[in-house]
């Protein structure tokens, strides 16, 4: 692969884990035990790439609606997840980022969350997103609200409002927008996930994997894929 024409930046919806689960007989809390595995390894890949930003689709806005007992499993493993990267010395330059409203997860996630971003805020060779509780339309909501509070204030005027101004007022606001948007398990939709952020993002399906079932070869496919495309922005 071209190291040059690699993408900077790439985001991952996380989808199939229950898919799997049902497809191997096993509790659907394993498939996102799985998912959480595969979505280590492929972190340590990209670092090992030198690709500088992953953002990955971890628990959305609508997630809550599922079963109550699916929700806890992924809740517990969310807690374990945070929990390994406290206890992980193996001092690689990565820097994690949570984008959402956590404030409504459990608190003991909370305050795990504080200490990774304070224990990983100065890493530079890599930085991964975690969006959970996160909902596109609603980040973009939070962003207007934010601007209209300082027209309200007298701080800006109207006029002064562009589209550097709402980027800077989302939760990716210290990042740039992703390059490629990988949807794993065959479903072709974005589903509330960075809408401003990926307007000129390029976009693949692998159509017959499930997440757990993506792996380094299945990355390796979606980066020469994007390289091989011709990223316009609108032009010629």
């Amino acid at each position: 692969m071209d190291k040059e024409k690699m993408p900077k930046h790439i985001a991952l919806i996380l989808d199939g884990n229950r898919r799997w689960a049902r497809k191997n007989n096993l509790p659907v809390v394993k498939g996102h035990a799985e998912g959480a595995k595969r979505v280590e390894d492929l972190v340590d890949y990209a670092y090992e790439l030198g690709i500088p930003y992953i953002t990955v689709y971890a628990f959305s806005t609508e997630n809550w609606k599922r079963q109550e007992e699916e929700v806890k499993g992924i809740m517990n493993l969310l807690y374990k997840f945070t929990s390994d990267i406290i206890k992980d010395d193996s001092k690689k330059d990565i820097c994690i980022k949570i984008y959402g409203d956590v404030s409504k997860l459990d608190k003991k996630i909370q305050d795990n969350i504080k200490i990774i971003e304070e224990k990983t805020k100065n890493r530079k060779r890599l930085t991964f997103g975690i969006c959970l509780n996160y909902g596109g339309r609603q980040e973009i909501v939070k962003a207007v609200k934010e601007i209209a509070e300082l027209v309200k204030a007298g701080k800006i005027d109207v006029d002064d409002i562009d589209e550097n101004m709402l980027s800077n007022h989302l939760y990716t606001k210290d990042i740039p927008d992703p390059d490629l948007v990988i949807r794993t398990s065959g479903e072709y939709r974005t589903s509330n996930f960075l809408p401003w952020q990926i307007t000129y993002s390029e976009l693949y399906f692998p159509v017959d994997t499930l997440w757990p079932d993506f792996g380094k070869k299945e990355l390796d496919n979606a980066i020469e894929e994007y390289i091989k495309r011709n990223r316009r922005f609108g032009g010629n």
